[in-house]
């Protein structure tokens, strides 16, 4: 591991964080059994702290910069992290929370996210091979591939005609390939509140419709017989 550490941490030795007096170019260690540490100084009243578990001596490049071997190290390798950062942070679920735990879960959903656009890309490269936003377009049916199976278990739809109606077409859309729901036990048909009736109208029904399932009432059902339904 070789990575850049704050200033503000209580770990750090004070004297690693003076920068006064210290020379532009010039460097600090400092080392425990298993990692080192390094406060360089690029320029006047500015320095960087790295950290490394890879690094066991205080070497110097030989560079007229005077840069340790720690921080050419990891310039070199840090151009897989950087990138990855700037991608997820494009499009990203990040919300303000002062839980760490679901800091973690928001990076973990992003970087997981974009795995996946790498690998569906790889495998379907003429996917929207012509469009410039291919990764919006992927998280935005990844998106609606996710929530789908929450809306379809809706009991009840929602209450604002917008929100109504993307969950009533999504349910139309995968009526024909979702089975019917089993509404009759031991004899006795379940009782529900009518799914098309206002919720304030508190219609109990016992029967459902035979494509979609939905409970409905005998004042939004039409009867046919099953020569028309043929």
């Amino acid at each position: 591991m070789v990575g850049t550490v704050r200033k503000n941490r209580a770990e750090l030795h004070a004297e690693l964080l003076v920068i006064k007096d210290r020379a532009p170019q010039s460097s600090m260690f400092a080392f425990t059994d298993t990692t080192a540490l390094v406060s360089y100084c690029p320029k006047k009243s500015k320095n960087v702290e790295l950290m490394s578990t890879l690094h066991k001596n205080a070497e110097i490049s030989t560079r007229e910069d005077q840069k340790p071997s720690m921080i050419l190290d990891y310039n070199a390798t840090k151009g897989g992290v950087d990138n990855l950062d700037k991608v997820t942070g494009s499009y990203s679920t990040k919300q303000m929370t002062a839980r760490w735990p679901l800091v973690i879960f928001y990076n973990m959903i992003d970087v997981s996210a974009y795995y996946v656009f790498i690998i569906g890309t790889e495998i379907f490269p003429d996917w929207n091979v012509s469009k410039l936003y291919k990764r919006r377009i992927f998280l935005e049916e990844l998106g609606k591939e996710l929530v789908t199976p929450h809306i379809q278990r809706r009991q009840h739809l929602p209450r604002t005609p917008a929100a109504a109606a993307t969950v009533r077409e999504i349910q139309e859309r995968t009526a024909s390939s979702t089975p019917m729901r089993e509404v009759a036990a031991e004899g006795k048909r379940k009782r529900k509140r009518s799914e098309v009736c206002r919720p304030s109208d508190d219609v109990k029904t016992s029967m459902t419709c035979a494509k979609c399932a939905k409970f409905i009432c005998t004042k939004h059902s039409v009867i046919t017989c099953h020569s028309c339904v043929v």
